[in-house]
């Protein structure tokens, strides 16, 4: 297992450069109810540089979603009777897949059988960047044998708990004690880049492995989750690969926080501070 302590860098830009040559991206997110998870990916992607964020939301959802970011455009989902994006949205989501360079699926989406069939269809989209997170990770724990039907480069983002819900729903061997042999572990048997959260994130693609040092407790707060998703899911559209997306969004990410604790100290960080200091992490990392 090849350790990396290296960052990855975004390239200079041209001076001649347009929004096309930074990445278009698509998150798809929110439910009633958790319009911010949506917004706070959105917000967080442009922030990371993404040169046009597209936020795919259910209908009664975008209004909210909308007002708090006007920076980002939003595409109306149909939606079930909770709220929920609903099945019939597959047709306008795989169109959105097509006009864009990457995508995220699960920020505040909730969890139900029409959701499975959402995600199974993303899974088989060859070529497809794919950032999975949060409701998106329990929704994939519901789908057997998910990972011999994976066809996109995916990226999963699971917490703690979500880890050992996709680690039962895979495997029947007991959860190693370890954060890195479990991340480089489910690596190995899904063929998706793993980015283990917590103290000491571990990134891994199961050949090479990260662990990071940036981050705080004080961004064991409501939405830094979301965040996060933001941030890779623009990398992936800016052209970097998997691996060093996830690398440097956690770094980042990290370093963002640690900057909006110095500034505000971490009991009353809150995760749009995290947004706030994403500038100015990138401008110290350059």
């Amino acid at each position: 297992m090849k350790v990396i302590d290296k960052i990855p860098e975004l390239q200079p830009r041209a001076t001649d450069a347009h929004k096309g040559d930074f990445g278009k991206v698509c998150i798809i997110a929110g439910s009633v109810g958790m319009s911010g998870a949506a917004a706070l990916a959105g917000r967080s992607a442009l922030r990371a540089g993404a040169g046009l964020v597209r936020v795919a939301t259910p209908k009664n959802v975008l209004p909210i979603v909308a007002t708090i970011e006007p920076s980002f455009t939003t595409i109306p989902l149909p939606e079930d009777g909770f709220g929920r994006i609903s099945a019939k949205a597959i047709n306008t989501i795989l169109e959105a897949v097509g006009q864009n360079d990457a995508v995220a699926f699960g920020p505040g989406v909730g969890i139900s059988g029409a959701l499975h069939c959402v995600l199974e269809t993303l899974l088989e989209q060859e070529y497809l960047k794919l950032v999975i997170d949060a409701d998106g990770l329990n929704n994939l724990a519901g789908i057997k044998d998910w990972p011999d039907r994976l066809k996109a480069k995916m990226i999963l983002t699971p917490h703690p708990g979500e880890m050992k819900r996709l680690w039962s729903s895979l495997l029947r061997e007991p959860l190693p004690d370890q954060r890195q042999q479990q991340a480089v572990q489910l690596a190995h048997n899904t063929g998706a880049t793993v980015v283990l959260k917590g103290a000491g994130t571990v990134v891994t693609d199961g050949e090479k492995v990260y662990i990071n040092k940036t981050g705080n407790p004080g961004m064991a707060t409501a939405g830094s989750g979301d965040v996060l998703t933001g941030v890779i899911t623009a990398l992936l559209g800016q052209g970097l690969t998997n691996f060093d997306a996830a690398v440097l969004g956690v770094y980042v990410h990290g370093l963002a926080g640690d900057m909006a604790a110095k500034k505000m100290g971490q009991i009353g960080m809150i995760t749009t501070d995290i947004i706030d200091f994403l500038p100015e992490a990138f401008l110290k990392d350059e």
